[in-house]
């Protein structure tokens, strides 16, 4: 009975670890931060702080019918192009979930926001060991290119964790537990 209740032990803390491996992420953290910033480049200074993995879902608040979101690619990011989106968002509650590792780019679907610096790029880190699960043949190099060759304004790309404590960061931590109490009851 003792190894029954330790073996479901283990599965609760495994499951509880993948499920809480994946966040939700407010934009600025706060939920007025989709608007022309009075700092330039702020809305990229705050996603250069923020470790986006596949699966996470980016969300942002703003007034629906007086903005809008836009996913665009590098050029129509650089150029601030409103008209070709890759997507387009303005229920003033989006949220994204981010597929695939590289960068991503948005821009406000207002005329003359970005210009005025509302806009984004949010880098998604490749999975340990560099590996997306998504098949690279189907992701286009004008959507997604690799971390390596984004250059111009946004944030710089992190290197894979390489010690054990970075490991412990978000659901990684029940797993740890999970295999701690599991060689404790074994």
């Amino acid at each position: 009975m003792a190894v029954s209740s330790s073996s479901s032990l283990l599965l609760l803390f495994l499951v509880f670890g993948f499920a809480a491996a994946t966040k939700d992420v407010l934009l600025g953290g706060k939920t007025d931060a989709w608007k022309i910033p009075s700092e330039s480049d702020s809305l990229n200074k705050w996603a250069q702080s923020v470790r986006f993995q596949i699966g996470d879902h980016l969300i942002w608040k703003y007034e629906a019918g007086k903005d809008s979101v836009l996913q665009v690619t590098k050029e129509d990011y650089v150029s601030c192009n409103i008209s070709n989106p890759i997507k387009q968002y303005n229920d003033g509650n989006t949220k994204v979930r981010f597929d695939h590792s590289g960068p991503y780019y948005y821009i406000s679907g207002e005329k003359g926001h970005c210009e005025k610096g509302q806009k984004l790029t949010i880098v998604v880190m490749s999975p340990r060991g560099g590996k997306s699960p998504t098949p690279a043949a189907s992701i286009s190099p004008a959507v997604a290119p690799s971390p390596a060759e984004v250059a111009g304004p946004g944030p710089a790309v992190a290197p894979a964790p390489t010690s054990a404590a970075t490991v412990l960061q978000g659901g990684g931590v029940f797993v740890a537990i999970g295999v701690i109490v599991a060689m404790w009851l074994f």
